[in-house]
């Protein structure tokens, strides 16, 4: 009687249990506006960084040499051999990201190349991930320029990074996101949102109208990636925004 009255408990409890799991989980909501500061990085940090990275720099865009002419069809890689760089920490964050239970930092570097135009993004963006002062990563981030969030989502003790990038051109605002892990040296994207924010209000054309979307998890189980899910949302320009859900999936 005893051991039918603990089973009847325990199938009783299943249903709240799972319910729990597939509960909707908020990750990042991109429809406020998000202004985030460069981080307070000391001198002498910054310079121990980059000199790790980068044989030799420029310290400011000043110095830049206005008579340089890069070599071959790669102008930014020739300005990164030159030395004609001004790079600078623009984020970052400490977690586990290549071992578990590992005190690490990774840092996002605008390397700004001395000949990099808007077409070039301003400049190659790289993630250096330190354990204390040894370099155990450093990759190429595909113009990925901010970290929107930190986190472990499938239990693993290894950190993930929502990294984001933008765009300013002619009044219009896009931002786009990606989910990436690191793994042996180097960047892996496990999950490419594409584009996150669409906002033309400041060009004040007709018709203009902010897009932005929401990022969420579901069916949370340790040990496993939970669902994401990017649901879109669209708001007008005038006054405050109220915003009108519209779609799920990759923003059209």
């Amino acid at each position: 009687m005893r051991t039918l009255l603990i089973l009847a408990l325990i199938v009783t409890a299943l249903p709240n249990q799972q319910q729990i799991q597939k509960q909707k989980q908020t990750l990042v909501d991109f429809r406020p506006q998000r202004d985030i500061p460069p981080p307070k990085i000391a001198a002498a940090t910054q310079r121990a960084v980059l000199s790790k990275l980068f044989r030799k720099f420029l310290t400011d865009d000043s110095k830049c040499n206005q008579e340089f002419e890069p070599d071959g069809d790669d102008p930014l890689k020739a300005a990164r051999i030159a030395g004609q760089i001004v790079p600078s920490i623009e984020a970052m964050a400490t977690g586990s990201f290549t071992a578990a239970g590992q005190t690490q930092t990774a840092y996002v570097i605008f390397v700004r190349e001395c000949n990099a135009s808007h077409a070039d993004s301003y400049g190659t963006k790289r993630v250096a991930i330190f354990s204390g002062q040894q370099l155990i990563a450093d990759v190429d981030s595909d113009f990925k320029s901010d970290i929107a969030l930190k986190t472990d989502l499938n239990s693993d003790g290894l950190d993930e990074l929502l990294l984001t990038s933008g765009d300013l051109n002619q009044g219009t605002v896009i931002e786009m996101a990606a989910l990436v892990s690191f793994q042996n040296g180097r960047m892996r994207v496990l999950h490419n949102f594409g584009t996150v924010v669409e906002d033309s209000c400041a060009s004040e054309l007709p018709g203009s109208s902010a897009k932005a979307s929401v990022i969420s998890i579901s069916d949370v189980v340790p040990g496993e990636m939970p669902k994401l899910r990017q649901d879109n949302y669209v708001s007008g320009c005038r006054g405050a925004k109220r915003w009108r859900f519209v779609s799920t999936g990759r923003m059209p």
